[in-house]
């Protein structure tokens, strides 16, 4: 992993600050999007990709491969916990580098 990738987190939890930034970010944002209808689900026409981190204990990986499944999504399998990006940031970045050059 890259010290730059890497360095916000680490940064974070050298302050202490990384539990209550990851808690934040769950919080209910626009939560009357859950209501609004969607008319076109972008994964039935746009390529998608999905990152299985195998040892998620939240989400069971074999839920998420089926999810991924049925959105048709290409796929990539990394050791990494429910918090991928935080503790594979590396994946996730080089996930999103490939999606943007199409592979």
């Amino acid at each position: 992993m890259t010290e730059s990738v890497r360095a916000p987190a680490v940064q974070l939890a050298s302050r202490g600050r990384l539990a209550p930034f990851m808690a934040d970010s769950q919080a209910p944002r626009g939560v009357d999007a859950l209501n609004g209808a969607v008319s076109e689900p972008a994964w039935r026409v746009r390529p998608s990709r999905y990152l299985v981190s195998t040892d998620d204990r939240m989400i069971p990986p074999p839920a998420r491969r089926a999810m991924s499944e049925r959105a048709g999504s290409t796929v990539v399998e990394v050791p990494g916990s429910h918090s991928v990006y935080v503790s594979r940031p590396d994946a996730v970045a080089d996930l999103i580098k490939r999606a943007a050059k199409g592979r």
